[in-house]
């Protein structure tokens, strides 16, 4: 059993919203790939073998589109009413019509799992069905839960978690599996490769990049120009000709400016989507790893970069105490402060809902705890808003004693 695992590559081959919020819930934070296969001429002798069928092509798509290992799952769900599949109605007109049909009845909802774990070269293919009752639904109810759009784009028409779920009295089985993805399933598929459930959990993280938001992150965050000025306001700030080691290194921009600078760079992140780019940047330099347990001995770096990356973590102290373990002595710390909480990236956290690790008077103290003194500090500009204002960014240095 790989419980060891803290880097697993655990990829979900599904855009639906609905599977990620699920592995979510479950404390699973999958790197998400859409596999881009055409359901609708895809044909099986039973639903339910029509849903695995379907799961398997996703999970085999995506697996040909990598360039590293991996553990991918693909899922779809069928309805099976009277012997039929019913998928994603597509129409207003359709679901209608379908609904009608389903009203005061069940159905079986069908789930396949296909799990493709590139690393021990095995292919799993499982399917979990559930039986779901539908209440007596009026035209008027019909009329105006397919007005929303929301049936028009959920197998059968309906969802158990959303608004469709008043109109369905119980079921019969798996609730998740309703939803789009069986988690008890899946625990034991991802045990026959050799992954224990806990093993996603300590590779989750609340601000895992996903592929899409990798492919735009650079864009977005102010490209070439903003990362030169942090380059360059960072290198004011280094010792010269030192090993410098950038947490959550993303997609390796700021990092290969740095080099241009003349520092020996390497980086880690725990985004694969990031790592990707990053490598094309800092090829060799870069590592999959977590800020708060580096794999690197004690006192190995001349400095330590994080550029926007504190205020992301719910505790700093951890990544402190790394930060100051694989620091020399007289090593420095070079970090942002003070992000605005309005752009913190961290999914479903409010500004208050905990005190900013980043906020310059919290990182004073915690630093100093760890034997890090504040001895230094510049800013730069960011990209130019919809405003007359250029906004900038503050830069600290932290020595360590």
């Amino acid at each position: 059993m790989n419980d060891s695992a803290v880097n697993v590559r655990f990829v979900l081959a599904s855009a639906s919203p609905a599977r990620l919020k699920t592995l979510r819930g479950a404390g699973v934070e999958p790197e998400v790939i859409v596999s881009g296969v055409d359901e609708d001429h895809i044909t099986a002798e039973s639903p339910g073998e029509l849903a695995r069928l379907l799961a398997t092509l996703k999970a085999r798509a995506v697996v040909a589109s990598l360039t590293e290992h991996a553990t991918v799952l693909g899922c779809d769900s069928v309805l099976e009413l009277d012997g039929e599949p019913y998928g994603k109605p597509g129409t207003p007109e359709v679901a209608r019509e379908r609904l009608r049909s389903m009203r005061g009845r069940s159905g079986v909802l069908h789930t396949g799992h296909c799990l493709i774990d590139t690393n021990s070269k095995q292919e799993l293919r499982e399917l979990e069905s559930t039986e779901v009752y539908f209440a007596d639904l009026t035209d008027e109810e019909i009329d105006a839960y397919v007005a929303t759009g929301e049936p028009l784009v959920v197998a059968g028409s309906f969802t158990v978690d959303g608004l469709g779920g008043p109109f369905v009295t119980g079921i019969q089985g798996d609730y998740h599996n309703v939803v789009g993805v069986s988690l008890p399933l899946l625990r034991r598929m991802l045990a026959e490769v050799g992954i224990s459930w806990p093993a996603l959990w300590r590779s989750a993280t609340p601000f895992a990049y996903d592929e899409s938001e990798a492919a735009r992150y650079d864009d977005t965050r102010g490209g070439a120009e903003r990362a030169k000025a942090a380059a360059l306001a960072v290198h004011s700030l280094l010792p010269k000709g030192g090993r410098v080691l950038e947490l959550a290194v993303g997609t390796g921009i700021v990092g290969a400016e740095l080099v241009a600078l003349g520092n020996l760079v390497h980086g880690v992140d725990l985004s694969s989507a990031m790592l990707r780019r990053a490598r094309v940047r800092l090829p060799g330099h870069v590592a999959a790893a977590d800020a708060a347990k580096l794999p690197i001995a004690d006192r190995r770096c001349d400095a330590v970069v994080a550029v926007w990356f504190l205020h992301l973590l719910e505790d700093s102290d951890a990544a402190l105490a790394e930060i100051a373990r694989v620091l020399r002595p007289d090593g420095v710390f070079v970090t942002t402060t003070d992000k605005s909480d309005a752009g913190r990236y961290a999914d479903g956290r409010g500004p208050n809902d905990t005190r900013a690790q980043d906020a310059i008077t919290h990182l004073v103290a915690r630093a100093a705890h760890h034997g890090l003194t504040l001895d230094g500090a510049t800013t730069f500009p960011g990209p130019p808003r919809n405003t007359d204002q250029t906004p900038i960014y503050p830069l600290v240095r932290f020595r360590r004693t």
